[in-house]
């Protein structure tokens, strides 16, 4: 076990490295001079020097990069520079929406999702699995603001359980405000949380093992919550894991829609706005936590499956 997690642990190293050279480039590549940008009609050849010259600009592309590594290595993320303030104490205030609203999401895929998966497990080919494959494929096609829009109406304007834009801390404001965004984004998927996790188990339930405990009397829900799911889930915990950059799109979109002052809306701002140095931290942290969730998952799946770590060593 621990040869593969330090295996995990030095790939995941290496996909650090790339995200981090990958987003320098891509930032770079971006057409419009941050300095023009934030000066505006005051652009003189001089003013944008000196902030070249401020903001270190004027340096060659290697030596930026590599103070952008040490940036990332002490956690110290500089100024931003279209908005006058650190970077850290930006992304800060904004991440506590977004990081609450994704995980409010995931949680209501999943409440959603699993009990409608086990249903059409059990159910196989009948009415009920066809109805629920046809509705959770009507959710996922629906584009995100216009599912969000249309939660607004009903959920918002007509029957007035929730407000439809805004943030609120605490519990109750958090369940107020974050309500209908988060129904947007479990619906969204709530396809991929049913079909996978269906899938899997019709597999599993049609396993030997599965009749053997079937055979021994027990329930059915004992032999479904302890002995099948523990099989099914180890693929919709990988998908899940692995739909993190997906994730962050979406939110961009949820987070305009319901007007929440997130993380995903200041990486818009910032990228309008040619903010290096939050356009590039705000990236990097977004590819640094999939890394993370990945390794996570690795040690999820060689623990729920010693296969995989059997599979490593070898």
């Amino acid at each position: 076990m621990l040869t593969y997690l330090v295996k995990r642990l030095m790939v995941s190293i290496v996909v650090l490295l790339g995200i981090a050279l990958g987003t320098f480039l891509m930032i770079h590549l971006i057409p419009g001079d941050p300095a023009k940008i934030e000066l505006g009609i005051h652009a003189t050849p001089a003013a944008v020097e000196h902030l070249h010259r401020e903001w270190g600009l004027n340096r060659s592309l290697p030596e930026q990069f590599w103070l952008y590594l040490g940036n990332i290595v002490t956690f110290s993320f500089g100024q931003s520079t279209a908005f006058s303030s650190g970077v850290t104490e930006l992304i800060g205030e904004r991440v506590g929406p977004t990081a609450i609203l994704l995980v409010y999401g995931i949680l209501i895929s999943l409440v959603i999702g699993v009990p409608l998966a086990i249903i059409a497990a059990l159910r196989q080919g009948g009415w009920i699995d066809n109805s629920i494959r046809v509705l959770t494929t009507f959710t996922f096609a629906m584009p995100p603001f216009w599912l969000g829009l249309m939660l607004s109406l009903l959920l918002g304007f007509e029957l007035k359980l929730f407000p439809v834009s805004g943030y609120e801390s605490g519990i109750s404001g958090i369940f107020r405000t974050l309500t209908l965004p988060a129904l947007t984004i479990g619906l969204g998927l709530l396809v991929i949380v049913v079909r996978n996790l269906r899938a899997n188990l019709v597999t599993v339930l049609h396993s030997e093992y599965i009749e053997a405990a079937r055979a021994r009397g027990y329930s059915e829900l004992r032999v479904v919550g302890k002995h099948a799911m523990r099989n099914s889930v180890i693929g919709t915990i990988t998908i899940l894991a692995s739909l993190f950059g997906f994730l962050v799109g979406l939110l961009v979109l949820v987070e305009s829609v319901f007007q929440i002052p997130g993380a995903a809306t200041l990486l818009v701002q910032a990228v309008a706005k040619r903010d290096y140095q939050l356009v590039q931290t705000l990236v990097f942290l977004s590819g640094a936590v999939v890394v993370l969730i990945a390794f996570f998952t690795d040690i999820i799946h060689a623990w729920l499956d010693p296969r995989v770590r059997l599979a490593g060593r070898s």
